[in-house]
């Protein structure tokens, strides 16, 4: 039913007394997130009423029931602005590019079920088909509830620091290490050490060979009276507690 013309006259005559003035519309529509400066004085308006929460007039997004992509959106708490967003219908299936805040410069991607990369199909076994670089910091591979398997034709663990406390691998478990391989071989340059407070073993079914220039060896006997190999300090030091 088509409006009557008062009714009509009355909503043009009320529209142009609101939004006449495009400047003027613009102004109460930001009223609340800019101060024009009347309380902080100067008279010029701020930008930002706070050090953090975001703002800005171009934000635009494109999507439907299925998905959106989005540019310049703000996170809900208000203190990061995405560059770019791609969403599916569940929130936590996205592709985020942070433009700034804590998160600047920050790609994340989230998958509420598998992520998966596939690469090299057309490539040689020699070439390096996917690399996963940071140049600086560090890099985490997290299974919160799972195992982590790496599988290859070779695996190479490389340290490349320097100094000691840099260049080291290092395994630690809360429970078992575990080597089955046909052969376990261990070359030290410096120094090797295999160490327990609990019981050691060293088993050959087959042939067992030691050599050394000088091969010594002592028991807890020169703790209460010293050898004429003067182990007692040796015995001493291997049983101080770490």
């Amino acid at each position: 039913m088509p409006l009557s013309d008062d009714i009509t006259n009355e909503l043009g005559r009320q529209f142009e007394e609101d939004f006449a003035d495009i400047d003027d519309a613009i102004n109460k529509c930001a009223i609340d997130r800019i101060d024009s400066g009347g309380e902080s004085g100067g008279g010029k308006p701020k930008s930002n009423p706070t050090d953090t929460v975001k703002q800005n007039y171009t934000a635009i997004r494109y999507g439907n029931d299925h998905g959106g992509i989005a540019f310049g959106s703000i996170c809900e708490k208000g203190d990061v602005t995405h560059a770019v967003q791609l969403s599916g219908s569940d929130g936590r299936h996205q592709t985020c590019m942070d433009k700034d805040g804590a998160r600047k410069g920050w790609t994340t991607i989230t998958a509420p079920g598998n992520f998966q990369a596939l690469a090299g199909m057309d490539n040689k076994e020699s070439q390096d088909s996917m690399a996963l670089i940071a140049q600086n910091g560090n890099i985490l591979i997290i299974a919160s509830n799972g195992k982590i398997r790496l599988q290859g034709t070779d695996i190479e663990l490389i340290a490349v620091g320097e100094g000691g406390s840099k260049g080291n691998i290092r395994i630690n478990a809360t429970e078992n290490i575990e080597c089955n391989s046909k052969k376990f071989l261990v070359d030290a340059k410096v120094n090797y050490k295999i160490a327990t407070p609990g019981t050691g073993e060293v088993i050959s079914n087959g042939i067992l060979k030691m050599y050394g220039s000088i091969i010594k060896g002592a028991t807890d006997a020169c703790s209460v009276k010293n050898d004429k190999n003067n182990n007692q300090l040796y015995q001493t030091l291997q049983n101080l507690v770490n």
